[in-house]
């Protein structure tokens, strides 16, 4: 009888797998001067991890695996105890890369292997990026740590506790629909804020309107026109980062759709889309003749997740869910519509989301929903031309009006395009 057993497939591949992520980790770890554990350790570690998993599934004595840790901890411990590294790296970061590395073999015997390997690539992009994140820390300021933890207790703390319950004589006030929705809008306005900060005034109007826009289109459009009417210098660098910011609306909503209300992506880019476009085209035109200057203001940005903050949109957007349900019951789309352009002038997020969420709760058609999104847009944008004119001025107004125009224009064709 022979003493060798026949080798199944999966268990040669869940060794090579351990191996492959050794080697991926080992690479990056080789690139230190002095490594304590270069390619070759973290590939053989790997492979030790899937070997003693092996074992305590052969065994049954989940202590082989926590004696392989400790042993792989330990060996790292003494190597750089003897012979500290003098690269300024903690060796901390090594230590826990190699126990890290032994858990990934042991999770792929398990059969976990496309999970290890995910956390393979994370663990080594954490590694390879360390002067970048190092920047991205050390650049945070108070204000952004705090909004980033307020961030957290809104998604983690205060989302989960609420009863996903319908409520109201419409059945329309769900507090964990409702603050779900504060956490979209807290979460965006947060990427756009941060995408904000790390791009600076340095990279030029593009970033600022771009990312101004997924924060907040109306305080981007106050500030430049505050800072054209002041400097006449930054009237075409203002028209630019307005316009952009004004375009970003559009994409925000499409992505606000896509996340609460897929169904109904395909129909508000028909309404929203040719406004994208023609808006576009007239940026592109006002934007050749921008001319290289100093460094731009950045837009004063309130925290975007401040706990006040939310709870006032959440209570502003459960108004006008509820009351948009309330006169689409007794005057139908017009009601509705009524809505919609009332709420549009100060704030679009509010009755985008009321409406796809009626949408989802099958209160409103299609082309209901659509058509109450694309007025709250048009609203938003006469509000926002106003602003321009009052605060910047005839000429800051001459330059971004057609652009404002072209996307009301867009809208409006789209609303005609849509099918019944």
């Amino acid at each position: 009888m022979s003493p060798f057993e026949p080798t199944a497939f999966e268990h040669v591949q869940a060794f090579a797998i351990s191996l492959a992520l050794g080697l991926l980790i080992g690479l990056e770890r080789e690139r230190k001067p002095d490594p304590k554990a270069g390619l070759r350790t973290f590939a053989l570690v790997g492979m030790f991890g899937c070997l003693s998993a092996l074992l305590a599934e052969k065994t049954d004595s989940g202590w082989i695996l926590a004696v392989g840790l400790l042993a792989v901890a330990g060996m790292m411990l003494t190597a750089v105890t003897i012979d500290p590294p003098d690269d300024g790296d903690p060796p901390t970061t090594s230590i826990v890369a190699l126990m890290i590395c032994y858990g990934l073999g042991a999770a792929v015997w398990f059969g976990y292997g496309a999970l290890a390997v995910m956390a393979a690539i994370a663990t080594t992009a954490l590694l390879y990026f360390k002067t970048q994140l190092h920047g991205i820390t050390r650049a945070l300021t108070h204000k952004d740590l705090i909004s980033i933890l307020q961030f957290a207790a809104l998604s983690f703390v205060i989302l989960p506790i609420l009863p996903d319950i319908d409520y109201g004589p419409f059945d329309t006030l769900n507090p964990h629909q409702i603050w779900w929705m504060v956490v979209l809008i807290s979460g965006v306005s947060l990427a756009g804020y941060a995408a904000l900060r790390i791009a600076g005034s340095e990279h030029g109007a593009p970033m600022i309107g771009f990312f101004g826009g997924l924060v907040s289109s109306t305080a981007t459009t106050m500030v430049f026109a505050r800072h054209a009417r002041a400097k006449v210098d930054l009237v075409r660098t203002a028209t630019v980062v307005i316009l952009l910011a004004n375009l970003m609306v559009t994409l925000r909503l499409l992505l606000m759709s896509a996340v609460v209300a897929p169904r109904l992506l395909a129909s508000l880019a028909i309404v929203l889309g040719p406004g994208l476009v023609l808006g576009l085209v007239v940026t592109v035109l006002g934007w050749r003749g921008l001319l290289a200057g100093p460094a731009l203001p950045m837009p004063e940005v309130r925290n975007p997740t401040e706990l006040k903050t939310a709870i006032s949109f959440g209570l502003f957007y459960a108004a006008v869910l509820f009351l948009s349900a309330w006169l689409e019951s007794i005057a139908g789309s017009k009601g509705l519509y009524a809505v919609a352009l009332t709420s549009g002038l100060t704030d679009v997020d509010a009755i985008t989301l009321s409406s796809l969420r009626l949408h989802n709760l099958e209160r409103l058609t299609d082309q209901q929903a659509v058509v109450s999104i694309a007025l709250a847009t048009l609203s938003n944008l006469v509000f926002k031309s106003g602003l321009v004119l009052a605060i910047g001025g005839a000429t800051l107004a001459r330059r971004t009006w057609p652009g404002l125009i072209a996307i009301g224009i867009g809208i409006g064709a789209g609303i005609f395009l849509l099918p019944a």
